[in-house]
Protein backbone atom coordinates (compact mmCIF):
# COMPACT_ATOMS: atom_id res chain seq x y z
CA UNK A 1 0.00 0.00 0.00
CA UNK A 2 1.37 3.50 -1.01
CA UNK A 3 0.43 6.12 1.13
CA UNK A 4 -0.88 9.38 -0.28
CA UNK A 5 -2.81 12.66 1.18
CA UNK A 6 -6.10 12.03 2.62
CA UNK A 7 -8.24 15.02 1.36
CA UNK A 8 -10.78 15.21 3.74
CA UNK A 9 -9.79 13.12 6.79
CA UNK A 10 -10.56 15.84 9.61
CA UNK A 11 -13.44 14.79 12.03
CA UNK A 12 -13.97 11.37 9.66
CA UNK A 13 -13.08 9.59 12.72
CA UNK A 14 -15.24 11.15 14.72
CA UNK A 15 -18.19 10.37 12.58
CA UNK A 16 -17.40 7.15 11.60
CA UNK A 17 -16.48 5.47 14.67
CA UNK A 18 -19.90 3.76 15.36
CA UNK A 19 -18.19 1.17 12.45
CA UNK A 20 -15.66 -0.12 15.21
CA UNK A 21 -18.77 -1.84 16.70
CA UNK A 22 -19.73 -3.86 13.26
CA UNK A 23 -18.15 -7.42 12.83
CA UNK A 24 -17.76 -6.64 8.65
CA UNK A 25 -14.77 -4.99 7.42
CA UNK A 26 -15.40 -1.23 6.58
CA UNK A 27 -13.50 1.55 4.96
CA UNK A 28 -14.29 4.72 4.03
CA UNK A 29 -12.23 6.52 1.33
CA UNK A 30 -12.41 9.23 -0.98
CA UNK A 31 -13.17 9.05 -4.64
CA UNK A 32 -9.28 8.28 -5.86
CA UNK A 33 -9.61 5.17 -2.80
CA UNK A 34 -7.44 6.87 0.13
CA UNK A 35 -8.47 5.34 3.00
CA UNK A 36 -9.94 8.36 5.44
CA UNK A 37 -11.46 5.99 7.73
CA UNK A 38 -10.98 2.02 8.96
CA UNK A 39 -12.40 0.30 11.18
CA UNK A 40 -11.25 -2.24 14.14
CA UNK A 41 -12.14 -5.56 12.15
CA UNK A 42 -10.21 -4.33 8.98
CA UNK A 43 -7.04 -3.52 11.10
CA UNK A 44 -7.44 -6.72 12.11
CA UNK A 45 -7.94 -8.62 9.30
CA UNK A 46 -4.81 -6.61 7.46
CA UNK A 47 -2.41 -7.29 10.46
CA UNK A 48 -2.31 -3.20 10.25
CA UNK A 49 -2.70 -0.11 12.55
CA UNK A 50 -5.43 1.96 11.79
CA UNK A 51 -2.73 4.58 11.68
CA UNK A 52 -0.81 3.14 8.76
CA UNK A 53 -3.89 2.64 6.79
CA UNK A 54 -5.23 5.84 7.17
CA UNK A 55 -3.98 7.85 3.81
CA UNK A 56 -3.07 4.65 1.63
CA UNK A 57 -4.84 2.93 -1.45
CA UNK A 58 -7.38 0.92 -0.81
CA UNK A 59 -7.17 -0.80 -4.05
CA UNK A 60 -3.65 -1.55 -3.10
CA UNK A 61 -5.06 -4.26 -0.57
CA UNK A 62 -6.54 -6.20 -3.14
CA UNK A 63 -4.56 -8.91 -5.49
CA UNK A 64 -6.43 -7.25 -8.14
CA UNK A 65 -6.48 -3.06 -7.71
CA UNK A 66 -7.90 -2.49 -10.99
CA UNK A 67 -11.60 -3.94 -9.95
CA UNK A 68 -12.06 -1.40 -7.24
CA UNK A 69 -10.66 1.29 -9.45
CA UNK A 70 -13.78 0.94 -11.76
CA UNK A 71 -16.26 0.58 -8.83
CA UNK A 72 -14.36 3.88 -7.79
CA UNK A 73 -14.89 5.36 -11.68
CA UNK A 74 -18.42 4.35 -11.74
CA UNK A 75 -19.26 6.26 -8.09
CA UNK A 76 -17.30 9.07 -9.47
CA UNK A 77 -19.89 8.98 -12.40
CA UNK A 78 -23.10 8.23 -10.30
CA UNK A 79 -23.83 5.61 -12.40
CA UNK A 80 -24.50 3.43 -9.03
CA UNK A 81 -25.45 3.94 -5.95
CA UNK A 82 -24.59 0.41 -4.86
CA UNK A 83 -22.00 -1.94 -6.79
CA UNK A 84 -20.96 -5.98 -5.15
CA UNK A 85 -18.81 -8.06 -6.59
CA UNK A 86 -16.12 -10.80 -4.96
CA UNK A 87 -12.35 -10.03 -4.58
CA UNK A 88 -8.99 -11.40 -2.97
CA UNK A 89 -7.44 -9.50 0.40
CA UNK A 90 -4.23 -9.04 0.87
CA UNK A 91 -2.40 -9.60 4.23
CA UNK A 92 0.33 -9.48 5.91
CA UNK A 93 1.97 -13.08 6.31
CA UNK A 94 -1.40 -14.56 5.53
CA UNK A 95 -3.08 -16.24 2.15
CA UNK A 96 -4.85 -13.77 0.87
CA UNK A 97 -8.77 -13.50 2.19
CA UNK A 98 -12.03 -14.25 -0.12
CA UNK A 99 -14.52 -11.78 0.35
CA UNK A 100 -17.46 -10.23 -0.80
CA UNK A 101 -16.34 -6.30 -1.59
CA UNK A 102 -19.77 -3.84 -1.47
CA UNK A 103 -18.98 -0.26 -2.53
CA UNK A 104 -22.00 1.96 -1.85
CA UNK A 105 -21.88 5.91 -2.11
CA UNK A 106 -23.19 7.97 1.19
CA UNK A 107 -24.59 11.03 1.56
CA UNK A 108 -21.12 13.34 1.16
CA UNK A 109 -20.43 12.96 -2.58
CA UNK A 110 -16.68 12.83 -1.81
CA UNK A 111 -16.87 9.52 0.36
CA UNK A 112 -17.40 6.59 -0.50
CA UNK A 113 -17.91 3.37 2.09
CA UNK A 114 -16.26 0.02 1.17
CA UNK A 115 -17.66 -2.85 3.29
CA UNK A 116 -16.17 -6.35 2.99
CA UNK A 117 -17.56 -9.43 3.62
CA UNK A 118 -15.40 -12.70 4.20
CA UNK A 119 -17.16 -15.53 2.30
CA UNK A 120 -17.17 -18.04 4.48
CA UNK A 121 -18.09 -15.36 7.78
CA UNK A 122 -21.05 -14.68 4.78
CA UNK A 123 -21.90 -17.98 4.43
CA UNK A 124 -21.66 -18.29 8.36
CA UNK A 125 -23.96 -15.74 9.14
CA UNK A 126 -26.36 -17.22 6.95
CA UNK A 127 -26.61 -20.38 8.43
CA UNK A 128 -27.08 -18.45 11.71
CA UNK A 129 -30.05 -16.14 10.27
CA UNK A 130 -31.82 -19.07 8.90
CA UNK A 131 -30.86 -20.79 12.43
CA UNK A 132 -32.57 -17.84 14.63
CA UNK A 133 -35.48 -17.50 11.84
CA UNK A 134 -36.51 -21.40 12.13
CA UNK A 135 -36.06 -21.13 15.92
CA UNK A 136 -38.45 -17.87 15.55
CA UNK A 137 -40.79 -19.94 13.35
CA UNK A 138 -40.71 -23.19 15.13
CA UNK A 139 -41.79 -21.37 18.62
CA UNK A 140 -44.97 -19.92 16.93
CA UNK A 141 -45.89 -23.23 15.14
CA UNK A 142 -45.40 -24.90 18.21
CA UNK A 143 -47.59 -22.38 20.46
CA UNK A 144 -50.37 -22.54 18.02
CA UNK A 145 -50.14 -26.24 17.43
CA UNK A 146 -50.34 -27.14 21.07
CA UNK A 147 -53.01 -24.83 21.81
CA UNK A 148 -55.01 -26.04 18.76
CA UNK A 149 -54.56 -29.90 19.98
CA UNK A 150 -54.99 -29.18 23.99
CA UNK A 151 -58.89 -28.06 23.70
CA UNK A 152 -60.07 -31.22 21.35
CA UNK A 153 -57.96 -33.57 23.61
CA UNK A 154 -59.54 -32.67 26.85
CA UNK A 155 -63.13 -33.25 24.81
CA UNK A 156 -61.89 -36.64 23.64
CA UNK A 157 -60.61 -37.66 27.32
CA UNK A 158 -63.72 -36.04 28.98
CA UNK A 159 -66.19 -38.15 26.64
CA UNK A 160 -63.87 -41.34 26.94
CA UNK A 161 -64.56 -41.03 30.72
CA UNK A 162 -68.30 -40.69 30.30
CA UNK A 163 -68.82 -43.58 28.36
CA UNK A 164 -66.60 -45.64 30.34
CA UNK A 165 -68.86 -44.78 33.03
CA UNK A 166 -72.43 -46.20 30.91
CA UNK A 167 -70.59 -49.38 29.81
CA UNK A 168 -71.24 -52.93 31.32
CA UNK A 169 -68.75 -54.86 28.73
CA UNK A 170 -65.47 -55.23 29.93
CA UNK A 171 -63.93 -55.44 26.35
CA UNK A 172 -65.53 -52.18 25.92
CA UNK A 173 -64.07 -50.33 29.02
CA UNK A 174 -60.78 -51.86 27.94
CA UNK A 175 -61.26 -49.40 24.50
CA UNK A 176 -62.13 -46.40 26.50
CA UNK A 177 -59.27 -46.93 28.69
CA UNK A 178 -57.06 -47.41 25.53
CA UNK A 179 -58.45 -43.93 24.36
CA UNK A 180 -58.42 -42.25 27.72
CA UNK A 181 -54.39 -43.03 27.83
CA UNK A 182 -53.53 -41.89 24.13
CA UNK A 183 -55.46 -38.82 25.15
CA UNK A 184 -53.09 -38.60 28.38
CA UNK A 185 -50.30 -39.13 26.23
CA UNK A 186 -50.58 -36.61 23.87
CA UNK A 187 -51.58 -34.32 26.70
CA UNK A 188 -48.12 -34.68 28.06
CA UNK A 189 -46.38 -34.06 24.73
CA UNK A 190 -48.17 -31.10 24.55
CA UNK A 191 -47.37 -30.14 27.80
CA UNK A 192 -43.74 -30.17 27.01
CA UNK A 193 -44.08 -28.22 23.64
CA UNK A 194 -45.64 -25.66 25.59
CA UNK A 195 -43.67 -25.80 28.61
CA UNK A 196 -40.28 -23.02 27.44
CA UNK A 197 -43.38 -20.11 26.87
CA UNK A 198 -44.82 -21.20 29.95
CA UNK A 199 -41.97 -21.22 32.39
CA UNK A 200 -40.64 -18.24 33.72
CA UNK A 201 -37.35 -16.69 33.17
CA UNK A 202 -35.68 -16.95 36.38
CA UNK A 203 -32.36 -14.74 36.28
CA UNK A 204 -29.51 -14.96 38.58
CA UNK A 205 -25.64 -15.64 38.38
CA UNK A 206 -24.78 -18.20 36.96
CA UNK A 207 -20.94 -20.32 36.20
CA UNK A 208 -21.63 -22.29 33.52
CA UNK A 209 -19.03 -25.26 35.13
CA UNK A 210 -21.23 -25.82 37.82
CA UNK A 211 -23.77 -26.12 34.78
CA UNK A 212 -21.49 -28.41 33.36
CA UNK A 213 -20.50 -30.45 36.33
CA UNK A 214 -24.06 -30.98 37.01
CA UNK A 215 -25.22 -32.59 33.65
CA UNK A 216 -22.07 -34.71 33.97
CA UNK A 217 -23.06 -36.21 37.23
CA UNK A 218 -26.50 -36.90 35.69
CA UNK A 219 -25.20 -38.65 32.32
CA UNK A 220 -22.95 -40.74 34.23
CA UNK A 221 -25.79 -41.80 36.67
CA UNK A 222 -27.71 -43.09 33.71
CA UNK A 223 -24.55 -44.38 31.78
CA UNK A 224 -22.22 -45.68 34.96
CA UNK A 225 -20.15 -47.93 32.41
CA UNK A 226 -18.25 -47.80 28.79
CA UNK A 227 -18.63 -43.85 28.91
CA UNK A 228 -16.06 -41.21 30.10
CA UNK A 229 -17.00 -37.71 30.32
CA UNK A 230 -13.95 -35.37 29.57
CA UNK A 231 -13.77 -32.05 31.43
CA UNK A 232 -11.73 -29.11 29.31
CA UNK A 233 -12.51 -26.15 31.06
CA UNK A 234 -11.13 -22.45 31.17
CA UNK A 235 -11.68 -21.57 34.76
CA UNK A 236 -11.13 -17.98 33.84
CA UNK A 237 -15.15 -17.76 32.32
CA UNK A 238 -16.63 -14.59 34.54
CA UNK A 239 -20.01 -16.08 35.74
CA UNK A 240 -22.82 -14.02 33.52
CA UNK A 241 -26.79 -13.08 34.32
CA UNK A 242 -29.15 -15.98 33.17
CA UNK A 243 -31.33 -18.81 34.17
CA UNK A 244 -29.46 -21.47 35.42
CA UNK A 245 -32.12 -24.13 35.44
CA UNK A 246 -32.60 -23.77 32.11
CA UNK A 247 -28.93 -24.03 30.94
CA UNK A 248 -28.64 -27.25 32.38
CA UNK A 249 -31.58 -28.29 30.57
CA UNK A 250 -30.37 -27.49 27.41
CA UNK A 251 -26.93 -28.96 28.48
CA UNK A 252 -28.38 -32.39 29.43
CA UNK A 253 -30.64 -32.61 26.17
CA UNK A 254 -27.44 -32.40 24.02
CA UNK A 255 -25.23 -34.64 26.53
CA UNK A 256 -28.26 -37.14 26.70
CA UNK A 257 -28.53 -37.03 22.75
CA UNK A 258 -24.92 -37.95 22.20
CA UNK A 259 -24.77 -40.49 24.92
CA UNK A 260 -27.58 -42.27 23.21
CA UNK A 261 -26.09 -42.07 19.84
CA UNK A 262 -22.90 -43.47 21.13
CA UNK A 263 -24.73 -47.22 22.27
CA UNK A 264 -22.05 -48.69 20.10
CA UNK A 265 -19.18 -47.46 21.86
CA UNK A 266 -20.68 -47.45 25.09
CA UNK A 267 -21.03 -51.23 25.05
CA UNK A 268 -16.85 -51.43 23.32
CA UNK A 269 -16.45 -49.21 25.88
CA UNK A 270 -14.45 -46.30 24.38
CA UNK A 271 -17.56 -43.66 24.11
CA UNK A 272 -16.23 -40.38 24.91
CA UNK A 273 -18.32 -37.03 25.38
CA UNK A 274 -16.45 -33.81 26.36
CA UNK A 275 -17.11 -30.75 27.66
CA UNK A 276 -15.19 -27.69 26.75
CA UNK A 277 -15.60 -24.28 27.54
CA UNK A 278 -13.79 -21.12 25.99
CA UNK A 279 -13.68 -17.21 25.90
CA UNK A 280 -14.57 -16.03 22.47
CA UNK A 281 -13.09 -12.40 21.49
CA UNK A 282 -15.43 -10.18 18.86
CA UNK A 283 -17.54 -12.77 18.29
CA UNK A 284 -20.19 -12.49 15.73
CA UNK A 285 -23.60 -14.65 15.68
CA UNK A 286 -27.15 -13.30 15.27
CA UNK A 287 -26.01 -10.18 13.69
CA UNK A 288 -24.33 -8.89 16.30
CA UNK A 289 -20.81 -8.03 17.71
CA UNK A 290 -19.82 -9.37 20.75
CA UNK A 291 -16.40 -8.47 22.99
CA UNK A 292 -16.56 -11.39 24.63
CA UNK A 293 -18.55 -14.87 24.12
CA UNK A 294 -19.18 -18.08 26.00
CA UNK A 295 -18.27 -20.87 23.67
CA UNK A 296 -19.11 -24.36 25.40
CA UNK A 297 -18.84 -27.26 23.13
CA UNK A 298 -20.25 -30.53 23.70
CA UNK A 299 -18.28 -33.21 21.81
CA UNK A 300 -18.86 -36.52 21.50
CA UNK A 301 -17.26 -39.61 19.31
CA UNK A 302 -20.14 -41.25 18.27
CA UNK A 303 -21.51 -41.73 14.82
CA UNK A 304 -22.58 -38.15 13.83
CA UNK A 305 -25.65 -36.54 12.97
CA UNK A 306 -27.03 -38.69 9.65
CA UNK A 307 -27.04 -36.44 6.66
CA UNK A 308 -30.54 -36.90 5.82
CA UNK A 309 -31.86 -34.48 9.40
CA UNK A 310 -28.52 -32.59 9.49
CA UNK A 311 -30.33 -29.33 8.61
CA UNK A 312 -33.08 -30.15 10.40
CA UNK A 313 -32.17 -31.32 13.36
CA UNK A 314 -33.69 -28.46 15.55
CA UNK A 315 -36.99 -28.74 13.88
CA UNK A 316 -39.85 -29.95 16.45
CA UNK A 317 -40.38 -33.74 16.07
CA UNK A 318 -37.14 -34.77 14.19
CA UNK A 319 -35.27 -37.23 15.62
CA UNK A 320 -32.40 -39.78 14.65
CA UNK A 321 -33.37 -42.49 16.60
CA UNK A 322 -36.19 -44.67 16.84
CA UNK A 323 -38.89 -43.93 19.81
CA UNK A 324 -36.96 -39.87 19.93
CA UNK A 325 -39.67 -37.25 20.69
CA UNK A 326 -37.61 -34.36 18.77
CA UNK A 327 -38.26 -32.04 20.89
CA UNK A 328 -34.85 -32.11 23.13
CA UNK A 329 -33.15 -29.71 20.44
CA UNK A 330 -35.44 -27.77 19.92
CA UNK A 331 -35.67 -26.83 23.50
CA UNK A 332 -32.29 -26.53 24.24
CA UNK A 333 -32.12 -24.15 21.09
CA UNK A 334 -34.70 -21.85 22.63
CA UNK A 335 -33.07 -21.51 26.00
CA UNK A 336 -30.22 -20.69 24.56
CA UNK A 337 -31.74 -18.08 22.65
CA UNK A 338 -33.63 -17.02 25.61
CA UNK A 339 -30.35 -15.64 26.56
CA UNK A 340 -29.14 -13.84 23.62
CA UNK A 341 -27.13 -17.26 22.58
CA UNK A 342 -26.95 -19.62 19.54
CA UNK A 343 -26.68 -23.34 19.17
CA UNK A 344 -24.14 -24.54 15.99
CA UNK A 345 -23.79 -27.70 14.98
CA UNK A 346 -20.96 -29.81 13.42
CA UNK A 347 -20.71 -33.37 12.41
CA UNK A 348 -19.07 -35.73 10.89
CA UNK A 349 -18.56 -39.62 11.68
CA UNK A 350 -16.92 -40.05 14.69
CA UNK A 351 -16.62 -36.03 15.89
CA UNK A 352 -19.93 -34.47 16.74
CA UNK A 353 -19.92 -31.06 17.93
CA UNK A 354 -22.67 -29.09 19.58
CA UNK A 355 -21.14 -25.15 20.17
CA UNK A 356 -23.57 -23.19 22.54
CA UNK A 357 -22.69 -19.33 22.26
CA UNK A 358 -23.79 -16.89 24.86
CA UNK A 359 -23.11 -13.13 25.25
CA UNK A 360 -20.56 -12.47 28.29
CA UNK A 361 -20.52 -9.45 30.29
Amino acid sequence: MSAAAAPGASGVAGRFQSLDLLATLVAVVDLQGHVLYANAALEDALGMSRRSITGARMQDCFTDPLLLDNALSGARGNEFAALRYDAFLRRAAHDPLPVHVVVAQTENSTEVVVELLPLEQQTRQEREERLIDQAQANKELIRNLAHEIKNPLGGIRGAAQLLQMELDSKELIEYTQVIIHEADRLQSLVDRLLAPHRRPHVVGDVNIHEVCERVRSLILAEFPRGLKVVRDYDISIPEFRGDREQLIQAVLNIAHNAAQALSERIAAGDARITFRTRVGRQVTFGKQRYRLALELHVMDNGPGVPDSIKDRIFFPLVSGRDGGSGLGLTLAQTFVQQHHGLIECESTPGHTDFKILIPLP
